[in-house]
């Protein structure tokens, strides 16, 4: 289920909770660099060409392949190299307003106008006023996430300690190549 995206100014701060919800449901669209990436480490059944883009593959309950649960909590495979647009989720950002509300979408960084969005099915989201730590810390991040400017995540992930060696997934045996898709 989908819903129309919300002005970030409804957003007082945005946390992740290791819920799993974006990694349920969506299609996430690969960069080809993100996309080579993955098919040299892990191999090309973990992802699905398709038409208009290439997509991570999902599992037969629809969730990302990579995801994985461990203590309650759900974690992505590629923390490490995790594709930009599961590092933008639940921030959609454009150049020109896209689901009305302007004045509310409107971002200015770098003297760039920028209008952000919110899925408001992030279980993360408190809404409200926004707060100083979301507007001076948690939205530029996000903003040069989708420029391109930095891939490393502080604000835009999880708090939980990935650097815990049980935690580490980037192995390429923590994953079984998919079957062959017939």
């Amino acid at each position: 289920m989908h819903m129309i995206p919300i002005p970030w100014r409804h957003v007082e701060s945005w946390t992740c909770i290791a819920c799993g919800r974006c990694c349920k449901g969506y299609d996430i669209s690969l960069r080809f660099e993100e996309w080579v990436n993955i098919v040299r480490n892990y191999g090309a059944g973990f992802t699905e060409p398709r038409i208009d883009r290439l997509c991570l593959r999902k599992k037969q309950d629809g969730t990302c392949i990579f995801l994985y649960s461990f203590l309650d909590r759900w974690f992505c495979g590629l923390q490490e190299t995790k594709p930009r647009a599961c590092k933008l989720w639940p921030f959609k950002i454009y150049d020109k307003p896209k689901y009305g509300e302007p004045r509310e979408a409107f971002y200015t960084r770098w003297d760039k106008k920028f209008f952000i969005y919110v899925d408001p099915l992030c279980m993360g989201l408190r809404w409200g006023e926004p707060a100083q730590e979301f507007t001076q810390k948690t939205l530029p991040e996000f903003v040069e996430i989708a420029l391109g400017l930095r891939e490393k995540q502080h604000y835009s992930t999880s708090d939980i300690p990935y650097r815990l060696m049980y935690l580490r997934t980037r192995e390429k045996r923590k994953f079984r190549r998919p079957p062959p898709i017939v």
